[in-house]
Protein backbone atom coordinates (compact mmCIF):
# COMPACT_ATOMS: atom_id res chain seq x y z
CA UNK A 1 0.00 0.00 0.00
CA UNK A 2 1.38 3.64 -0.16
CA UNK A 3 -0.17 7.11 0.94
CA UNK A 4 -0.16 10.58 -0.47
CA UNK A 5 2.85 12.64 0.33
CA UNK A 6 3.00 15.93 2.06
CA UNK A 7 5.15 17.17 -1.09
CA UNK A 8 4.42 17.73 -4.41
CA UNK A 9 5.37 15.47 -7.18
CA UNK A 10 8.86 16.28 -7.89
CA UNK A 11 10.44 16.44 -12.11
CA UNK A 12 12.48 13.76 -10.79
CA UNK A 13 16.00 12.84 -9.18
CA UNK A 14 19.05 15.09 -9.15
CA UNK A 15 21.65 13.38 -10.24
CA UNK A 16 25.15 15.24 -8.43
CA UNK A 17 28.38 14.34 -10.29
CA UNK A 18 32.36 14.95 -10.17
CA UNK A 19 33.23 18.30 -11.79
CA UNK A 20 29.20 20.09 -10.15
CA UNK A 21 30.17 22.25 -7.58
CA UNK A 22 28.04 20.35 -5.05
CA UNK A 23 30.07 16.74 -5.35
CA UNK A 24 32.35 17.48 -2.66
CA UNK A 25 30.11 18.13 -0.27
CA UNK A 26 27.65 15.34 -1.17
CA UNK A 27 30.30 12.93 -1.45
CA UNK A 28 30.88 12.67 2.28
CA UNK A 29 28.92 12.40 5.58
CA UNK A 30 29.53 14.11 9.05
CA UNK A 31 33.06 11.97 10.09
CA UNK A 32 35.38 13.11 7.83
CA UNK A 33 37.11 10.69 8.18
CA UNK A 34 35.13 8.80 5.33
CA UNK A 35 35.39 10.64 1.83
CA UNK A 36 33.30 8.22 -1.49
CA UNK A 37 34.08 8.86 -4.78
CA UNK A 38 30.82 7.77 -6.22
CA UNK A 39 30.00 7.87 -9.92
CA UNK A 40 27.44 10.09 -8.62
CA UNK A 41 24.99 11.07 -5.74
CA UNK A 42 21.35 11.02 -6.25
CA UNK A 43 19.26 13.73 -4.51
CA UNK A 44 16.12 12.18 -3.74
CA UNK A 45 12.85 14.54 -3.17
CA UNK A 46 10.70 12.14 -3.17
CA UNK A 47 9.97 8.31 -3.16
CA UNK A 48 9.34 8.09 -6.76
CA UNK A 49 13.30 9.43 -7.36
CA UNK A 50 14.65 6.99 -4.88
CA UNK A 51 12.69 4.24 -7.34
CA UNK A 52 13.72 5.56 -10.17
CA UNK A 53 17.55 5.38 -8.81
CA UNK A 54 17.39 2.09 -7.80
CA UNK A 55 15.49 0.92 -10.99
CA UNK A 56 18.95 2.56 -13.15
CA UNK A 57 21.15 1.02 -10.60
CA UNK A 58 19.96 -2.34 -11.00
CA UNK A 59 19.88 -1.82 -15.17
CA UNK A 60 23.48 -1.01 -14.56
CA UNK A 61 24.63 -3.68 -12.74
CA UNK A 62 22.67 -6.42 -14.61
CA UNK A 63 24.90 -5.16 -17.43
CA UNK A 64 28.30 -4.97 -15.38
CA UNK A 65 28.46 -1.56 -15.62
CA UNK A 66 28.11 -0.44 -11.98
CA UNK A 67 30.21 -2.60 -9.92
CA UNK A 68 29.85 -0.75 -6.62
CA UNK A 69 27.33 -0.50 -4.16
CA UNK A 70 24.31 1.72 -3.46
CA UNK A 71 23.88 3.22 -0.34
CA UNK A 72 21.41 5.50 1.27
CA UNK A 73 22.14 8.77 3.47
CA UNK A 74 19.81 11.16 5.02
CA UNK A 75 21.83 13.22 8.06
CA UNK A 76 25.10 12.06 6.78
CA UNK A 77 26.54 10.59 10.33
CA UNK A 78 27.28 6.90 9.83
CA UNK A 79 30.42 6.22 11.90
CA UNK A 80 32.09 3.87 9.72
CA UNK A 81 32.41 3.90 5.89
CA UNK A 82 29.16 2.04 5.22
CA UNK A 83 28.11 4.85 3.23
CA UNK A 84 30.85 6.68 2.12
CA UNK A 85 33.00 4.02 1.39
CA UNK A 86 35.69 3.19 -1.48
CA UNK A 87 33.57 0.62 -3.04
CA UNK A 88 30.39 3.06 -3.00
CA UNK A 89 28.96 3.67 -6.77
CA UNK A 90 25.90 5.45 -5.96
CA UNK A 91 24.83 7.57 -3.16
CA UNK A 92 21.24 8.33 -2.84
CA UNK A 93 20.83 11.08 -0.46
CA UNK A 94 17.59 11.59 1.07
CA UNK A 95 18.00 14.36 2.89
CA UNK A 96 15.29 17.03 0.91
CA UNK A 97 12.55 14.75 2.02
CA UNK A 98 11.97 16.16 5.27
CA UNK A 99 8.08 16.44 5.74
CA UNK A 100 6.58 15.96 9.33
CA UNK A 101 3.10 15.91 9.54
CA UNK A 102 -0.15 14.40 10.30
CA UNK A 103 -1.59 11.72 7.97
CA UNK A 104 -4.85 11.02 8.45
CA UNK A 105 -5.12 7.88 6.12
CA UNK A 106 -2.34 6.27 8.92
CA UNK A 107 -4.15 7.83 11.64
CA UNK A 108 -0.49 8.51 12.57
CA UNK A 109 2.38 10.92 12.57
CA UNK A 110 4.62 10.94 9.48
CA UNK A 111 8.21 11.59 9.30
CA UNK A 112 10.18 11.36 6.03
CA UNK A 113 13.62 9.96 6.28
CA UNK A 114 14.96 13.00 5.26
CA UNK A 115 14.11 15.15 8.33
CA UNK A 116 16.36 15.98 10.93
CA UNK A 117 16.13 15.23 14.32
CA UNK A 118 15.76 18.90 15.44
CA UNK A 119 13.38 19.23 12.49
CA UNK A 120 11.31 16.40 14.01
CA UNK A 121 11.45 17.93 17.33
CA UNK A 122 10.15 21.51 16.90
CA UNK A 123 7.33 20.30 13.64
CA UNK A 124 5.53 17.55 16.34
CA UNK A 125 5.66 19.80 19.29
CA UNK A 126 5.01 23.07 17.64
CA UNK A 127 1.87 21.19 15.51
CA UNK A 128 0.58 18.38 17.74
CA UNK A 129 2.34 18.88 21.51
CA UNK A 130 4.00 15.43 20.97
CA UNK A 131 7.76 14.46 20.78
CA UNK A 132 9.42 10.97 19.67
CA UNK A 133 11.71 10.20 22.55
CA UNK A 134 14.80 10.52 19.96
CA UNK A 135 18.71 11.46 19.90
CA UNK A 136 20.00 14.76 21.32
CA UNK A 137 22.28 15.21 18.38
CA UNK A 138 20.12 17.80 16.28
CA UNK A 139 21.52 16.87 12.77
CA UNK A 140 20.90 13.36 12.69
CA UNK A 141 18.73 11.60 10.20
CA UNK A 142 15.54 10.11 11.01
CA UNK A 143 16.25 7.27 8.22
CA UNK A 144 19.03 5.66 9.58
CA UNK A 145 18.30 7.06 13.14
CA UNK A 146 14.96 5.63 14.16
CA UNK A 147 15.61 1.94 12.54
CA UNK A 148 18.78 1.82 14.50
CA UNK A 149 16.34 2.38 17.71
CA UNK A 150 16.50 5.58 18.44
CA UNK A 151 17.53 6.60 21.65
CA UNK A 152 18.05 10.22 23.47
CA UNK A 153 16.88 12.39 26.49
CA UNK A 154 13.48 11.24 26.77
CA UNK A 155 13.94 7.39 26.19
CA UNK A 156 14.14 6.73 30.37
CA UNK A 157 10.58 8.68 30.44
CA UNK A 158 9.30 7.52 27.56
CA UNK A 159 11.23 4.42 25.95
CA UNK A 160 13.16 4.55 22.25
CA UNK A 161 11.56 5.72 19.35
CA UNK A 162 10.78 2.23 17.69
CA UNK A 163 8.68 1.70 20.77
CA UNK A 164 6.04 3.98 19.11
CA UNK A 165 6.89 2.78 15.53
CA UNK A 166 3.73 1.82 13.41
CA UNK A 167 4.73 1.55 9.97
CA UNK A 168 7.56 2.00 7.87
CA UNK A 169 7.82 2.72 4.10
CA UNK A 170 10.67 1.11 2.18
CA UNK A 171 11.81 0.88 -1.38
CA UNK A 172 12.70 -2.42 -1.63
CA UNK A 173 14.03 -4.86 -4.60
CA UNK A 174 12.41 -8.34 -3.99
CA UNK A 175 12.12 -9.27 -7.09
CA UNK A 176 15.91 -8.05 -8.06
CA UNK A 177 15.40 -6.92 -11.03
CA UNK A 178 13.15 -3.32 -10.24
CA UNK A 179 12.46 -1.54 -7.14
CA UNK A 180 9.02 -1.22 -5.48
CA UNK A 181 7.41 0.70 -2.67
CA UNK A 182 6.36 -1.89 0.12
CA UNK A 183 4.86 0.29 2.97
CA UNK A 184 4.94 -2.47 6.63
CA UNK A 185 2.84 -2.19 9.35
CA UNK A 186 2.56 -3.53 12.99
CA UNK A 187 -0.90 -4.98 12.29
CA UNK A 188 0.05 -6.28 8.72
CA UNK A 189 -1.67 -9.16 8.24
CA UNK A 190 0.66 -10.71 6.23
CA UNK A 191 3.74 -12.27 8.27
CA UNK A 192 6.59 -11.30 5.76
CA UNK A 193 5.27 -7.52 5.71
CA UNK A 194 4.95 -7.62 10.10
CA UNK A 195 8.95 -9.05 9.68
CA UNK A 196 10.01 -5.99 7.44
CA UNK A 197 8.48 -3.40 10.08
CA UNK A 198 9.71 -5.47 12.61
CA UNK A 199 13.27 -5.16 11.31
CA UNK A 200 13.05 -1.39 10.76
CA UNK A 201 12.48 -1.16 15.10
CA UNK A 202 16.37 -1.91 15.55
CA UNK A 203 17.88 -3.41 12.66
CA UNK A 204 20.05 -0.63 11.17
CA UNK A 205 19.95 1.08 7.97
CA UNK A 206 21.74 0.12 4.67
CA UNK A 207 20.24 -3.83 5.47
CA UNK A 208 16.79 -4.19 3.71
CA UNK A 209 16.20 -1.48 1.13
CA UNK A 210 15.47 2.93 1.07
CA UNK A 211 13.54 3.93 4.12
CA UNK A 212 11.41 6.67 2.89
CA UNK A 213 8.58 7.68 5.19
CA UNK A 214 7.94 6.02 9.33
CA UNK A 215 4.79 6.24 10.71
CA UNK A 216 4.47 7.03 14.96
CA UNK A 217 1.02 6.20 16.55
CA UNK A 218 0.88 6.83 20.84
CA UNK A 219 3.76 9.07 21.16
CA UNK A 220 3.91 11.00 24.67
CA UNK A 221 3.68 14.63 25.20
CA UNK A 222 6.97 15.86 26.61
CA UNK A 223 7.12 17.91 29.95
CA UNK A 224 6.30 21.35 29.60
CA UNK A 225 9.08 22.61 31.19
CA UNK A 226 12.55 20.74 31.87
CA UNK A 227 15.24 21.41 34.54
CA UNK A 228 18.77 21.59 33.73
CA UNK A 229 21.93 21.53 35.23
CA UNK A 230 25.65 21.00 33.75
CA UNK A 231 28.44 21.16 36.00
CA UNK A 232 32.03 19.67 35.94
CA UNK A 233 35.05 18.51 38.17
CA UNK A 234 38.49 19.71 37.65
CA UNK A 235 41.16 17.17 37.09
CA UNK A 236 43.65 18.30 39.24
CA UNK A 237 40.77 16.33 41.79
CA UNK A 238 41.87 13.10 40.27
CA UNK A 239 45.10 12.97 38.88
CA UNK A 240 46.84 11.73 42.15
CA UNK A 241 43.81 10.85 44.00
CA UNK A 242 42.28 7.44 41.78
CA UNK A 243 39.90 6.36 44.59
CA UNK A 244 38.44 9.84 44.59
CA UNK A 245 37.85 9.23 40.54
CA UNK A 246 36.43 5.67 40.97
CA UNK A 247 34.23 6.49 43.69
CA UNK A 248 32.38 8.90 41.71
CA UNK A 249 32.60 6.57 38.62
CA UNK A 250 30.93 3.77 40.92
CA UNK A 251 28.21 5.85 42.66
CA UNK A 252 27.18 6.61 39.34
CA UNK A 253 27.10 3.22 37.80
CA UNK A 254 25.34 2.00 41.59
CA UNK A 255 22.87 4.67 41.20
CA UNK A 256 20.91 3.31 38.18
CA UNK A 257 21.70 -0.55 39.18
CA UNK A 258 20.21 0.18 42.21
CA UNK A 259 17.34 1.78 40.65
CA UNK A 260 17.29 -1.44 38.82
CA UNK A 261 17.59 -3.76 41.23
CA UNK A 262 15.69 -2.07 43.75
CA UNK A 263 18.14 -1.71 45.95
CA UNK A 264 21.53 1.67 45.85
CA UNK A 265 20.36 4.69 47.67
CA UNK A 266 17.35 5.78 49.79
CA UNK A 267 16.72 8.17 47.65
CA UNK A 268 15.32 5.59 44.87
CA UNK A 269 12.88 4.12 47.42
CA UNK A 270 11.76 7.93 48.31
CA UNK A 271 11.44 9.50 44.51
CA UNK A 272 10.91 8.08 41.16
CA UNK A 273 13.98 8.99 38.97
CA UNK A 274 12.62 7.87 35.34
CA UNK A 275 12.52 11.40 34.22
CA UNK A 276 16.34 12.13 35.03
CA UNK A 277 18.62 11.51 32.01
CA UNK A 278 22.29 11.71 32.44
CA UNK A 279 25.66 12.27 30.73
CA UNK A 280 28.96 11.48 32.20
CA UNK A 281 31.76 12.60 30.46
CA UNK A 282 34.75 10.50 31.28
CA UNK A 283 37.43 13.28 29.56
CA UNK A 284 40.97 12.57 28.75
CA UNK A 285 42.28 14.25 31.71
CA UNK A 286 43.79 16.69 29.18
CA UNK A 287 40.44 18.45 28.31
CA UNK A 288 41.46 19.90 31.93
CA UNK A 289 37.84 18.81 33.58
CA UNK A 290 34.95 15.73 33.72
CA UNK A 291 31.57 17.04 33.46
CA UNK A 292 27.89 15.85 33.68
CA UNK A 293 25.06 16.88 32.31
CA UNK A 294 21.42 16.26 33.70
CA UNK A 295 17.78 17.09 32.52
CA UNK A 296 14.54 16.21 34.56
CA UNK A 297 10.89 17.30 34.10
CA UNK A 298 10.86 20.63 35.56
CA UNK A 299 6.92 19.98 35.80
CA UNK A 300 7.50 18.57 38.91
CA UNK A 301 7.29 20.19 42.37
CA UNK A 302 10.14 18.16 43.60
CA UNK A 303 12.60 18.15 40.96
CA UNK A 304 15.20 20.59 42.74
CA UNK A 305 15.18 18.83 45.30
CA UNK A 306 16.08 15.34 43.80
CA UNK A 307 18.32 16.75 41.35
CA UNK A 308 20.16 18.08 44.32
CA UNK A 309 19.89 15.12 46.30
CA UNK A 310 21.66 12.87 43.72
CA UNK A 311 24.50 15.53 43.26
CA UNK A 312 25.01 15.43 46.86
CA UNK A 313 24.93 12.00 46.78
CA UNK A 314 27.38 11.09 43.67
CA UNK A 315 29.88 13.67 44.73
CA UNK A 316 29.64 16.02 47.78
CA UNK A 317 30.30 19.58 46.97
CA UNK A 318 33.05 19.64 50.17
CA UNK A 319 34.89 16.78 48.55
CA UNK A 320 33.82 17.37 44.68
CA UNK A 321 34.09 21.14 43.92
CA UNK A 322 32.49 22.09 41.37
CA UNK A 323 32.97 23.97 38.09
CA UNK A 324 31.34 25.17 35.18
CA UNK A 325 30.83 23.38 32.18
CA UNK A 326 33.00 25.86 30.26
CA UNK A 327 34.94 23.62 27.40
CA UNK A 328 34.03 21.31 24.57
CA UNK A 329 33.65 17.85 25.86
CA UNK A 330 32.89 15.55 22.35
CA UNK A 331 29.62 16.26 21.21
CA UNK A 332 28.77 19.15 23.77
CA UNK A 333 30.44 22.57 23.57
CA UNK A 334 30.54 24.87 26.63
CA UNK A 335 27.35 24.68 28.70
CA UNK A 336 28.29 27.58 31.15
CA UNK A 337 24.92 29.15 31.43
CA UNK A 338 23.34 25.69 32.36
CA UNK A 339 25.82 26.11 35.61
CA UNK A 340 23.09 27.02 38.00
CA UNK A 341 19.93 25.28 37.63
CA UNK A 342 17.94 26.21 34.80
CA UNK A 343 14.55 26.12 34.19
CA UNK A 344 13.72 26.32 30.67
CA UNK A 345 10.16 25.12 28.19
CA UNK A 346 11.31 21.83 26.95
CA UNK A 347 11.58 22.88 23.34
CA UNK A 348 13.86 25.71 24.53
CA UNK A 349 15.67 23.32 26.56
CA UNK A 350 15.94 20.76 23.89
CA UNK A 351 17.72 23.34 21.32
CA UNK A 352 20.55 24.53 23.74
CA UNK A 353 21.38 21.06 24.16
CA UNK A 354 21.48 19.44 21.12
CA UNK A 355 24.67 19.91 19.21
CA UNK A 356 26.79 17.91 17.00
CA UNK A 357 30.17 18.85 17.30
CA UNK A 358 32.88 20.33 14.55
CA UNK A 359 33.59 18.63 11.30
CA UNK A 360 36.37 16.56 12.51
CA UNK A 361 37.17 12.24 11.85
CA UNK A 362 36.51 10.57 15.06
CA UNK A 363 36.10 6.99 16.19
CA UNK A 364 33.47 5.26 18.22
CA UNK A 365 33.03 2.18 20.40
CA UNK A 366 30.05 1.23 22.19
CA UNK A 367 28.65 -1.01 24.81
CA UNK A 368 25.73 -1.78 27.21
CA UNK A 369 26.24 -2.35 31.38
CA UNK A 370 23.73 -4.39 32.83
CA UNK A 371 25.16 -3.55 36.24
CA UNK A 372 28.02 -1.12 37.46
CA UNK A 373 31.25 -1.55 36.33
CA UNK A 374 33.85 -3.72 38.33
CA UNK A 375 36.72 -2.68 39.87
CA UNK A 376 39.07 -4.04 37.32
CA UNK A 377 37.01 -1.54 34.84
CA UNK A 378 37.48 1.38 37.13
CA UNK A 379 40.97 1.12 37.06
CA UNK A 380 41.02 0.79 33.15
CA UNK A 381 38.79 3.50 33.29
CA UNK A 382 41.34 6.04 34.87
CA UNK A 383 44.36 4.30 33.41
CA UNK A 384 43.60 5.03 29.87
CA UNK A 385 42.37 8.67 30.46
CA UNK A 386 45.48 9.49 32.38
CA UNK A 387 47.69 7.71 29.86
CA UNK A 388 50.77 10.38 29.27
CA UNK A 389 51.19 8.51 25.96
CA UNK A 390 48.26 10.25 24.93
CA UNK A 391 46.89 13.62 25.22
CA UNK A 392 43.82 14.71 23.36
CA UNK A 393 41.20 16.59 24.99
CA UNK A 394 38.62 15.20 22.42
CA UNK A 395 38.96 11.69 23.66
CA UNK A 396 36.31 10.73 26.03
CA UNK A 397 34.32 7.75 27.67
CA UNK A 398 30.61 9.31 28.09
CA UNK A 399 28.27 7.04 30.06
CA UNK A 400 24.88 7.55 29.54
CA UNK A 401 21.89 7.02 32.01
CA UNK A 402 19.94 3.74 30.52
CA UNK A 403 17.27 2.12 31.86
CA UNK A 404 13.61 3.35 32.90
CA UNK A 405 10.86 2.18 30.39
CA UNK A 406 13.12 1.92 27.83
CA UNK A 407 13.26 -1.72 30.20
CA UNK A 408 9.30 -2.42 30.02
CA UNK A 409 9.62 -3.93 26.91
CA UNK A 410 10.13 -6.93 26.17
CA UNK A 411 14.11 -8.27 24.37
CA UNK A 412 12.11 -9.75 20.92
CA UNK A 413 9.05 -6.73 21.01
CA UNK A 414 11.20 -4.97 18.58
CA UNK A 415 14.66 -5.75 16.88
CA UNK A 416 16.29 -3.96 20.15
CA UNK A 417 17.42 -6.79 22.08
CA UNK A 418 19.07 -4.79 25.02
CA UNK A 419 15.94 -4.28 27.17
CA UNK A 420 18.02 -5.07 30.66
CA UNK A 421 20.43 -2.39 30.88
CA UNK A 422 20.93 0.18 32.84
CA UNK A 423 24.37 2.62 31.46
CA UNK A 424 24.90 3.07 28.06
CA UNK A 425 28.49 3.40 27.20
CA UNK A 426 29.88 5.44 24.10
CA UNK A 427 33.66 5.50 23.81
CA UNK A 428 34.68 8.85 21.72
CA UNK A 429 37.74 10.38 20.11
CA UNK A 430 38.23 12.81 17.21
CA UNK A 431 40.96 14.49 15.70
CA UNK A 432 41.29 17.18 12.22
CA UNK A 433 44.60 16.20 10.31
CA UNK A 434 46.87 18.11 11.95
CA UNK A 435 49.28 18.88 9.25
CA UNK A 436 50.12 19.60 5.92
CA UNK A 437 51.38 15.64 4.48
CA UNK A 438 50.77 16.51 1.04
CA UNK A 439 52.61 19.76 0.94
CA UNK A 440 49.67 21.92 -0.59
CA UNK A 441 49.36 24.29 1.79
CA UNK A 442 46.33 23.24 3.50
CA UNK A 443 44.72 20.65 5.90
CA UNK A 444 41.87 18.41 5.09
CA UNK A 445 41.71 14.57 3.96
CA UNK A 446 44.02 14.68 1.47
CA UNK A 447 46.71 14.69 4.40
CA UNK A 448 45.04 11.47 5.38
CA UNK A 449 45.31 9.73 2.42
CA UNK A 450 49.09 10.88 1.91
CA UNK A 451 49.64 9.93 5.77
CA UNK A 452 47.62 7.50 7.05
CA UNK A 453 49.37 7.60 10.19
CA UNK A 454 47.80 10.90 11.46
CA UNK A 455 45.07 8.43 12.63
CA UNK A 456 46.98 6.04 14.34
CA UNK A 457 47.48 7.08 17.80
CA UNK A 458 43.42 8.22 17.76
CA UNK A 459 42.52 4.48 16.67
CA UNK A 460 45.08 2.71 18.76
CA UNK A 461 44.24 4.97 21.96
CA UNK A 462 40.48 3.82 21.83
CA UNK A 463 41.34 -0.27 20.51
CA UNK A 464 43.56 -0.81 23.79
CA UNK A 465 41.15 1.40 26.37
CA UNK A 466 37.96 -1.08 24.64
CA UNK A 467 40.29 -3.96 24.89
CA UNK A 468 41.39 -3.27 28.54
CA UNK A 469 37.71 -2.68 29.53
CA UNK A 470 36.64 -5.83 28.57
CA UNK A 471 39.69 -8.23 28.97
CA UNK A 472 37.88 -10.40 30.59
CA UNK A 473 35.54 -11.53 28.11
CA UNK A 474 37.49 -11.47 25.27
CA UNK A 475 37.96 -7.67 24.67
CA UNK A 476 34.39 -7.14 23.89
CA UNK A 477 31.06 -6.46 25.96
CA UNK A 478 29.38 -9.59 25.36
CA UNK A 479 25.91 -10.46 25.38
CA UNK A 480 25.11 -13.06 28.57
CA UNK A 481 24.15 -16.74 27.78
CA UNK A 482 20.69 -17.92 28.91
CA UNK A 483 20.55 -18.85 32.54
CA UNK A 484 24.18 -18.32 32.78
CA UNK A 485 25.35 -18.59 36.69
CA UNK A 486 27.50 -15.63 36.43
CA UNK A 487 27.29 -13.49 33.43
CA UNK A 488 29.10 -10.66 32.87
CA UNK A 489 27.67 -7.29 33.32
CA UNK A 490 27.38 -6.08 29.81
CA UNK A 491 25.06 -6.86 26.64
CA UNK A 492 26.47 -6.14 23.49
CA UNK A 493 26.54 -3.28 21.77
CA UNK A 494 24.44 -0.74 19.78
CA UNK A 495 24.32 -0.58 15.89
CA UNK A 496 23.15 3.01 15.57
CA UNK A 497 27.54 3.37 16.99
CA UNK A 498 28.86 0.67 14.49
CA UNK A 499 32.35 -0.11 14.80
CA UNK A 500 34.20 -2.62 12.44
CA UNK A 501 36.70 -3.47 14.96
CA UNK A 502 34.47 -5.91 16.48
CA UNK A 503 34.48 -8.54 13.59
CA UNK A 504 38.81 -8.17 13.91
CA UNK A 505 39.64 -11.25 15.46
CA UNK A 506 42.66 -9.99 16.82
CA UNK A 507 40.35 -7.29 18.46
CA UNK A 508 37.31 -9.49 19.39
CA UNK A 509 38.64 -12.56 20.48
CA UNK A 510 35.21 -13.82 22.18
CA UNK A 511 33.11 -16.01 21.04
CA UNK A 512 30.30 -13.93 19.54
CA UNK A 513 30.40 -12.50 16.16
CA UNK A 514 29.70 -8.93 15.86
CA UNK A 515 26.08 -9.66 14.47
CA UNK A 516 25.14 -11.01 17.92
CA UNK A 517 26.62 -8.19 19.87
CA UNK A 518 24.73 -6.03 17.78
CA UNK A 519 21.30 -8.24 17.67
CA UNK A 520 21.74 -11.08 19.98
CA UNK A 521 18.76 -13.68 19.72
CA UNK A 522 17.14 -10.84 17.31
CA UNK A 523 19.64 -11.94 14.40
CA UNK A 524 17.96 -15.22 12.83
CA UNK A 525 14.57 -13.02 12.54
CA UNK A 526 16.51 -10.29 10.59
CA UNK A 527 18.46 -13.00 8.68
CA UNK A 528 15.23 -14.53 7.61
CA UNK A 529 13.94 -11.18 6.99
CA UNK A 530 16.95 -9.99 4.73
CA UNK A 531 16.34 -13.18 2.47
CA UNK A 532 12.88 -12.30 2.04
CA UNK A 533 13.18 -8.31 0.85
CA UNK A 534 16.70 -8.62 -0.54
CA UNK A 535 17.92 -11.66 -1.92
CA UNK A 536 20.14 -10.27 -4.22
CA UNK A 537 21.76 -8.76 -1.13
CA UNK A 538 21.82 -5.24 -3.40
CA UNK A 539 21.73 -3.33 0.38
CA UNK A 540 25.23 -4.46 1.56
CA UNK A 541 27.82 -2.96 4.10
CA UNK A 542 30.73 -4.90 6.32
CA UNK A 543 28.26 -4.91 8.88
CA UNK A 544 25.06 -5.49 7.17
CA UNK A 545 22.70 -8.21 7.88
CA UNK A 546 23.81 -10.97 5.95
CA UNK A 547 22.00 -14.18 4.09
CA UNK A 548 21.33 -16.99 6.15
CA UNK A 549 24.52 -19.43 5.35
CA UNK A 550 26.83 -16.84 5.11
CA UNK A 551 28.95 -14.75 7.03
Amino acid sequence: MTTASAHPQPVGPTEVGPGDPRYEALRRGFNQRWIANPEYVVVASHTTDVVTALDTFLARTATGSSPGRITVRSGGHCYENFVCGDDVAVIVDVSAMDGVYYDPQMDAYCVEAGATNWHTVTQLYRRYGLAVPGGSCYSVGAGGHICGGGFGLLSRLHGLTVDYLYAVEVVTVRDVTHAEVTVARKDSPEAALRDLWWAHTGGGGGNLGVVTRYWFRGLPQPPAQTLTRALSWSWSLFENDRDKFKALVRRYGAFFEGEQTGEGPDMLREFDFRDMFTLLKLTNRAAGKVGLILQLDGTREDSIDRLNQFLHWLAPENEYPQTPFDVQMGEHPSLYEHYIPTRLPWLTATQNLNDSGPSRCGKYKSAYHTANFTEPQLDTIFDHLTNPAYENDQALLQVDSYGGRINDADASATAVPQRSSVLKLQYQTYWTWGEDANLDGVYDYQDALEDPGIAEPHLAWIRAFYQDMYTATGGVPVVPAPEQLEPPNTDGCYINYPDVDLGDPDLNTSDQPWSHLYYGANYARLQQTKAYWDPRNVFRHAQSIRLPGTQ
